[in-house]
Order: structure tokens, then C-alpha cells, then sequence
């Protein structure tokens, strides 16, 4: 699947200082969302569909991706 990226509006999180490398999110149509690499922008991105998405942000939420 190929997702038009041109008009996503891209930010970050509140709570990310200017000097911080961070994500950047997008919310895109259908529900869809993009994640992409601040340093990067004009890199790739990762699409999440909501379930893919609200399954991600569970697992950062409850540690799951943490190193060991």
C-alpha cells in the first residue's frame, strides 16, 4: 500500500525539548497514521493503521518496547 504523504501536517510530542532527536506523527486520512524521524524528513515513514497504532502506543505505554 502506498500512502500519499505531501500534505500530512507532521509534529511532535509536547513534551519534546528543540534539541532532542524525536518522532514526528501525523494523523492521515482514514484513520491512518505516519511516524517519521525528526533528524529525517524527508526520509521514510512508517504508516500505522488505528489498530496497528493504538497497538504501538500500548506497547510503549506499558513498556514493552524497552531495552532489556
Amino acid at each position: 500500500m502506498s500512502i500519499d504523504l505531501t500534505g500530512a501536517q507532521w509534529f511532535k510530542s509536547s513534551r519534546s525539548s528543540p534539541s532532542q532527536d524525536c518522532v514526528e506523527v501525523a494523523h492521515l486520512d482514514g484513520g491512518m497514521v505516519g511516524m517519521r524521524d525528526s533528524k529525517d524528513p524527508t526520509g521514510p515513514a512508517l504508516v500505522f493503521t488505528p489498530g496497528e497504532w493504538d497497538a504501538f502506543t500500548a506497547g510503549v505505554v506499558d513498556g514493552e518496547l524497552d531495552h532489556p
